[in-house]
């Protein structure tokens, strides 16, 4: 097992990696799209979720490489991560979401710092979120139960099609939402979006373990996995 402080620094660089790579391909395909928003949305998408295959594989045997304070929370509750450690790979992701918003705006020669003007609010988007979080965290319990080997793909083939099917482009990541706050580019949504946002993927979090729990535990009580 790594030291706690080798797990931690992974969650916060392949978490940096992964903003790294959502701001920076959205600021490249509204350079390059001619202001087609759908392509935009394909060239934000297919860096996505290539990247999290990748970061997975690398990062996985590190740290689990969570990357999203909504998967630590909910190992935390299945007992699979010890709430003190949680702690730390949320503060890890958190500040690694932002250091990869940051890198993407250096890169680009945008302002570090600004923020995002981009409303991304209502009953459907909050809805979207939910669905998008219920869905990833199923994606990572089944593939877990049974091909946990499956999971770098299963999680980037996910989120390759969250992006499309949800309303809200599927953040599904309260470290992720907070750090896309801080882009005023074409992956941004407005401070005042972000607390609405992590609720929703809060509560798509909770259904995903208690329906996980149920699906992957056979009628005697006895864990499958």
């Amino acid at each position: 097992m790594p030291t706690l402080g080798r797990r931690l620094f992974s969650e916060w660089l392949g978490t940096a990696f992964l903003l790294a790579t959502v701001v920076g391909s959205g600021i490249m395909a509204e350079k390059l799209a001619g202001g087609n928003v759908a392509l935009m949305l394909l060239g934000n998408t297919i860096p996505t979720g290539c990247i999290l295959v990748v970061l997975i594989l690398i990062f996985g045997p590190l740290s689990g490489a969570h990357f999203n304070p909504a998967v630590s929370l909910a190992l935390a509750w299945r007992g699979e991560l010890p709430c003190s450690n949680a702690a730390g790979y949320i503060a890890a992701q958190v500040l690694g979401a932002i250091a990869g918003v940051w890198a993407a705006h250096l890169m680009f020669e945008l302002p570090l710092w600004q923020f995002s003007t981009t409303s991304r609010t209502g009953a459907a988007q909050w809805f979207a979120e939910a669905v998008a979080t219920f869905g990833l965290l199923l994606t990572i319990f089944g593939c877990a139960a049974r091909t946990p080997a499956a999971i770098p793909y299963a999680v980037g083939l996910y989120i390759t099609a969250a992006y499309w099917f949800t309303a809200s482009t599927s953040f599904a990541n309260p470290a992720v939402t907070i750090a896309r706050s801080l882009s005023d580019t074409f992956a941004g949504i407005a401070p005042s979006g972000v607390i609405a946002f992590v609720a929703a993927q809060l509560l798509g979090m909770a259904m995903a373990v208690m329906v996980g729990n149920w699906l992957w535990i056979n009628d005697q009580g006895k864990d499958l996995r």
